[in-house]
């Protein structure tokens, strides 16, 4: 669509500028979020830089990990964090993100709960924008359908190899983020449970994952072995992981009930 736009003939690329307003949305976000559940924001924006640094080079490994087809041929080992594709894993980022929240906490000996509820809410506020504008850039991609709502590439600095309109996957994963995160958001006004609103939003959004990268145009590495890629197979593991954490609230839902 528009991978670059002219101003004062510069040229300003939109996947970096995507980035730095995905970047800040989400801190203003969580800044209120903190308020909303009692946490002191210090403890994001002290260690916000090795968050950022950690979420970058492992989201961008894992993502030439997954297309290493097409990686494997390069030579220097600096060309793999040169970008000209612009692409990221997001479900490695989520992941380790989650890691780098919980071994904070067990150092420091906090209760996650809310940690993690202002945490999830916050990604799927930014997941609102961010995913337009990956259907901007590119980077997420449907493939070729017939439900009447396909769309057609026809910018000549298009990567998506259809010559025929495409389910534009990014705009309904924007769409579904919005109807997730104004749900849960309105649901933890009143659910006194933490853990609870964090654990059910991955859930059902690693369902979403698991079901709409079906449509998804883009084969990587492991879907030419297996029947699913590496998004579907990492959600996966968070489906397995936030229902084993919901069925531990079910037991002894008083255990984990807002006193922290």
């Amino acid at each position: 669509m528009f991978p670059f736009f002219e101003l004062f003939w510069i040229n300003i690329y939109s996947f970096w500028l995507a980035l730095t307003m995905s970047f800040f949305l989400f801190l203003w976000m969580l800044k209120k979020l903190c308020h909303r559940f009692g946490i002191n924001e210090t403890f994001f924006l002290n260690r916000l830089i090795w968050y950022f640094l950690s979420v970058f080079f492992f989201s961008r490994l894992f993502y030439i990990i997954s297309q290493w087809s097409d990686f494997k041929f390069i030579k220097n080992p600096i060309e793999f964090f040169i970008m000209s594709d612009y692409n990221f894993s997001l479900v490695w980022a989520m992941f380790w993100f989650l890691v780098m929240l919980f071994t904070t906490l067990k150092i420091y000996n906090l209760k996650s709960g809310k940690y993690i509820d202002a945490s999830v809410l916050a990604f799927l506020f930014v997941a609102i924008f961010a995913y337009i504008w990956a259907f901007m850039w590119w980077q997420v991609y449907g493939k070729d359908t017939s439900f009447g709502i396909e769309m057609l590439y026809t910018n000549p600095f298009s990567p998506v190899p259809y010559e025929v309109p495409i389910f534009p996957l990014a705009l309904f994963y924007s769409f579904f983020s919005l109807l997730l995160f104004s749900g849960f958001y309105i649901l933890a006004l009143f659910v006194k449970i933490r853990w609870l609103i964090g654990y059910l939003a991955i859930f059902v959004f690693s369902s979403l994952l698991l079901i709409l990268e079906v449509f998804s145009g883009k084969i990587d590495f492991f879907k030419t072995y297996i029947w699913i890629n590496f998004t579907q197979f990492v959600a996966i593991f968070f489906i397995i992981f936030a229902w084993y954490q919901l069925y531990t609230i079910y037991k002894s839902p008083k255990k984990y009930e807002a006193v922290d």
